[in-house]
């Protein structure tokens, strides 16, 4: 990591290449083409069922190169997919014959410890801004996992280990620097673009392609966190949910009801059966902490409990470069209770499980993400008390009918206690539920602020907000 300028002086005003070896030679970033050495792998992305070929590939080193990059791609009419971590479960980090903006190079990140505040440029993933702040003893809370880009993250809200505490991901971005449609390079915040820094905030990727990111920061150094392994028994669903709901705001966690894996800490009679696998964070006074996660831990003798002191940084350690990639099918919603009914749904829903890596995810929610008015920002679903997903992993092609038919089932039982989705959370699954996560008021004023920014949908491989409301 690096510090970087508040202000990149290199114009953005050049003309528009005609060739790769003119693009080439115009960028300071890199261009991959079909035929090059590492194009196969450079066109990948996390979710191993998409499989698309994009004609360009664009790693962009400053604005000025995204700013041509966006005018080629406008001046030839070609499909336009910006990927950061590449983590998008529709597979939006790629395009089949169109141009990819990989901001993967697009690392450097300043970090202000007196201020607490950062400036982060698009191509970091959570796990290397984490890493970064923890030198500080400071934090910006965003996901779950290391891998995700924090641009991708941030833009559809940002739910993670300090959302109980200190909110979204939104909550504590401050400003943005983006190249828009029309190839203009912006500064927005509260003050300057207003209208869109509401958008920005969990509007996803409708509006521009964002190079430069400022956050806010946290005092979080060490914390209680960990896995903790609950059984599946009748009624504990419940029981976690309304426990870990009723705790501190310093604790966040993440439920998942699957079979035990091989784990060393696990007892083996316990493997392969079904289990409330908890993870979870408390950042704040440690002999508080362990006071707060006692009732979780007092719901039922643990199979394991391997939760204890540790840095926060360790909850966003990434996978090395050898990790799997694994096909995925999923479908999320949110839930204002989880009574016995429902639980009884994601039991029997685990059960009809089609893979050994199909599960059901259970985060529960309130806390600091509830005390902002829903149309403070493009999140409107603050209200909301638990999200559930369901995720089908598995490698064989031929299996994806049966993965895809077991996600759209399990969300089709659920209804219509389901309320809305959160848009880092939808695959390909139409624009009903793109709905879902901007419910009434809310899709229409993206939509308005749509046709301000990109009256032509220049920036459509996203969940779309069309210019037309």
């Amino acid at each position: 990591m690096h510090s970087i300028p508040s202000a990149e002086p290199r114009s953005a005003a050049r003309s528009i290449p005609h060739s790769i070896p003119e693009l080439r030679a115009a960028l300071l970033g890199r261009v991959v083409a079909r035929g090059d050495p590492d194009y196969e792998s450079a066109r990948l992305v996390v979710n191993g069922a998409v499989d698309r070929r994009p004609a360009l590939i664009v790693r962009p080193a400053d604005s000025a190169d995204v700013s041509l990059a966006v005018s080629l791609a406008r001046a030839n009419g070609l499909e336009l997919a910006i990927r950061g971590g590449g983590h998008s479960l529709a597979g939006h980090g790629t395009s089949d014959g169109g141009l990819v903006l990989d901001m993967s190079n697009m690392r450097g990140l300043h970090i202000d410890p007196q201020r607490r505040i950062a400036w982060a440029q698009a191509g970091l993933t959570a796990g290397q801004y984490t890493a970064e702040a923890a030198r500080h003893g400071l934090a910006t809370g965003f996901g779950d996992t290391g891998s995700v880009g924090i641009a991708g993250l941030t833009l559809g809200g940002g739910i993670g280990w300090l959302v109980r505490k200190h909110g979204l991901t939104i909550d504590d971005l401050l400003a943005v620097e983006l190249v828009s449609a029309d190839g203009n390079r912006l500064h927005v915040d509260s003050q300057r673009h207003p209208d869109l820094f509401w958008a920005l905030r969990g509007g996803g990727g409708n509006f521009g392609v964002i190079t430069r990111l400022q956050y806010r920061l946290h005092e979080v150094d060490t914390i209680l966190g960990g896995l903790l392994i609950l059984p599946a028994s009748p009624g504990m669903l419940r029981s976690f949910a309304a426990t870990a709901g009723d705790a501190p705001d310093e604790l966040s966690t993440i439920a998942v009801l699957a079979p035990v894996p091989p784990l060393p800490f696990v007892p083996s009679e316990h493997h392969g059966r079904p289990a409330l696998m908890v993870r979870l964070a408390y950042a704040g006074d440690l002999d508080a902490g362990q006071h707060a996660i006692a009732p979780l831990r007092a719901l039922a003798t643990p199979l394991a409990d391997a939760v204890t002191p540790m840095p926060y940084r360790q909850m966003y350690a990434e996978e090395g470069p050898g990790a799997a990639r694994v096909r995925m099918a999923t479908r999320s919603m949110f839930l204002d209770e989880l009574d016995e009914d429902a639980e009884s749904m994601i039991f029997d829903r685990v059960q009809a499980r089609p893979s050994p890596m199909s599960a059901a995810q259970i985060r529960v929610l309130g806390g600091a993400m509830a005390r902002l008015p829903a149309d403070a920002t493009a999140f409107a679903h603050r209200e909301r008390r638990l999200m559930v997903t369901f995720v089908a992993g598995y490698q064989d092609a031929a299996q994806a009918a049966s993965h895809e038919t077991w996600v759209a089932e399990s969300l089709a039982t659920m209804r219509p206690a389901a309320h809305g989705v959160q848009v880092s959370f939808l695959g390909d699954e139409g624009a009903a539920r793109i709905r879902e996560a901007y419910p009434g008021p809310t899709y229409k004023r993206l939509a308005a602020i749509k046709r301000r920014y990109d009256p032509t949908n220049l920036f459509r491989v996203n969940q779309n907000i069309t210019p037309h409301g």
